[in-house]
């Protein structure tokens, strides 16, 4: 299999590295094009973009042509993804020539990282933002129409954009997410998130739920919190996590963990599905998993990465965990919410890795049986420790060859897992029409499984009671029994 053909069916097994387009629900005099590639951040961080310029005058076009400001919010957690991002530049440009006028920009991890290349060596773009500089951009813009470059890829400690409303654009009205925390402090060695995104710094809760009621009221019905470590969560007043010891005893007293938001957000909108993405498992607590196992409204389904099965690889990761650990993790997630969906990371090929590890990881995905996961092999990333100290040693087919044996055994599991469900009834948020039929819809269980079953009368937004005939390997089959909530 070709490599880019294997990435992309990476991509499909994650559902990552998907295009999102924003389109119009503004009205403005001027007409501003978003793309979005890699996490569910960045996808949330282009909702804060398009309501910052909004105020600037700017509407959402679909049509890139007609367009006076293209913007590309980017991801840097692969080479693959970098590489996308500069064949959608390259055609940006191409479409740029017959529109003189329009000014291109990229926002996001890419930004700081090759800001100088992508103004001066190769001009592939006017306007560079990094994610703690989205208030800047009117400024910028400013800048860029005086005839002087426009970079702001400063990192903040405070920035968390808190009071500003995101423009719920691009999706399905049902489900939304609401950023809770920036940032990550986690120094994993072939992450550059702490270099693109500095350090954790959490959201008023005050303000998160406000948002949480607010789309509520909208016509909401699920909403994911969303951090690059949800888990680390802390509100006490403002400043970065690792102030924390120097906080005041009141502060201290008083201080929101994410246990503590999850429940004041179940509490809030208990009419809503509240998911979180993503957790470090050495950060999880039990008291998440009592939260999740107290309120029905918080799904029984966790995010949790593990990248190796290795406890030797996890090291060089610096995961902050070992093989017994993470098995010990999910023992207690098992025990405390029985039914608990669980999804996995997984690098394959990371520098040194042998067979033996290898083999430790496919054994630890055999022992856990995850529900699905999100499979990559080891794309060395410029600056971080693991570029730096490491060799990338381990040949490509065999990167390609384990990376396929890993979506093979997940494959087995997430099979097996789902058949747990055939027979069951299952409640789904119904989010939309299948991609396979027009005459089917198609949502989500509790534990995040897809759900497709025949139209009928029913609507995106309903909550149905489905009975379950049948699964694929990803998805599970069957017919709708009685409608719960429209």
């Amino acid at each position: 299999m070709q490599q880019d053909k294997l990435e992309e069916k990476v991509m499909d097994e994650s559902r990552q590295g998907e295009a999102l387009v924003i389109e119009g629900q503004l009205t403005g005099k001027k007409k501003l094009y978003i793309e979005s590639y890699g996490c569910q951040m960045n996808f949330s961080d282009s909702e804060i973009v398009a309501s910052i310029l909004h105020k600037d005058g700017y509407e959402t076009t679909r049509n890139m042509e007609e367009a006076d400001l293209v913007l590309l919010n980017t991801c840097s957690i692969r080479d693959k993804a970098e590489q996308t991002v500069r064949n959608r530049l390259a055609n940006f440009n191409t479409i740029k020539k017959e529109n003189p006028d329009m000014k291109i920009g990229v926002l996001g991890c890419m930004a700081e990282r090759v800001k100088s290349k992508l103004l001066d060596e190769e001009k592939l773009v006017d306007l560079v933002v990094g994610p703690d500089a989205y208030r800047d951009l009117p400024n910028l813009l400013e800048e860029l129409d005086e005839g002087r470059k426009a970079v702001n890829v400063i990192l903040s400690k405070e920035e968390t954009y808190d009071n500003i409303a995101p423009v719920r654009l691009g999706g399905n009205g049902i489900t939304a997410f609401i950023s809770i925390m920036r940032g990550c402090d986690n120094m994993c060695t072939f992450c550059v998130v702490p270099f693109t995104r500095g350090r954790e710094r959490s959201r008023d809760p005050q303000t998160i739920l406000e948002e949480a009621i607010d789309l509520r009221d909208r016509g909401y019905k699920e909403i994911t919190l969303l951090g690059q470590n949800v888990d680390s969560y802390l509100w006490y007043g403002g400043g970065l996590k690792k102030d924390f010891d120097k906080a005041s005893d009141m502060a201290k007293a008083t201080a929101v963990s994410f246990a503590g938001l999850l429940e004041k957000v179940a509490e809030a909108v208990p009419e809503m599905r509240i998911r979180f993405s993503t957790s470090n498992p050495q950060d999880m607590t039990d008291d998440v998993l009592h939260a999740i196992a107290k309120h029905d409204n918080i799904c029984n389904y966790i995010h949790l990465p593990f990248q190796s099965g290795s406890t030797r690889v996890l090291e060089l990761m610096n995961r902050g965990h070992t093989r017994e650990q993470y098995l010990d993790l999910i023992q207690r997630v098992r025990r405390i919410i029985p039914d608990c969906g669980i999804s996995h990371d997984i690098i394959a090929g990371f520098p040194t890795e042998t067979e033996e590890d290898h083999e430790d990881t496919l054994s630890l995905m055999r022992e856990v049986e995850f529900d699905f996961g999100y499979m990559f092999f080891y794309s060395e990333r410029p600056n971080t420790f693991a570029a730096r100290k490491l060799e990338d040693d381990i040949p490509l087919e065999v990167k390609k060859r384990r990376l396929q044996e890993i979506i093979k055994t997940q494959n087995e599991c997430g099979q097996r897992r789902l058949q747990r469900f055939v027979g069951t009834d299952q409640i789904v948020l119904v989010e939309g029409t299948s991609k396979k039929s027009d005459d089917d819809l198609f949502g989500r269980n509790d534990q995040n499984s897809v759900v497709v079953f025949p139209r009928e009368d029913y609507q995106p937004g309903d909550l149905v009671k489905v009975s379950v005939k049948s699964c694929t390997s990803a998805t599970l089959l069957g017919e709708a029994k009685e409608l719960i909530r429209r």
